[in-house]
């Protein structure tokens, strides 16, 4: 059975990836989805941005699973 979980992006990452919302499949770290991300969507290399699961944001190893909600978030400014 092939899982997959739904990605939603924020900001100018979702103008590098061209829209808000993804489905990718066998992801199963953050770290296995940052790479499957840089592959399909090449413009996101040398881009720096934070993943949320489940509205945190976490370290490049978390692990995920299907029920996983997961954002990309852009870089912060601001003061």
């Amino acid at each position: 059975m092939t899982s997959s979980i739904k990605v939603l992006a924020f900001g100018m990452i979702a103008e590098k990836i061209g829209c808000s919302e993804i489905k990718l499949s066998d992801v199963r770290s953050t770290a296995e989805l940052k790479q499957q991300l840089t592959v399909l969507y090449p413009a996101l290399q040398g881009i720096t941005f934070s993943i949320a699961v489940d509205f945190q944001t976490v370290s490049d190893d978390y692990p995920l699973t299907e029920s996983s909600q997961v954002a990309l978030l852009p870089p912060f400014s601001g003061g």
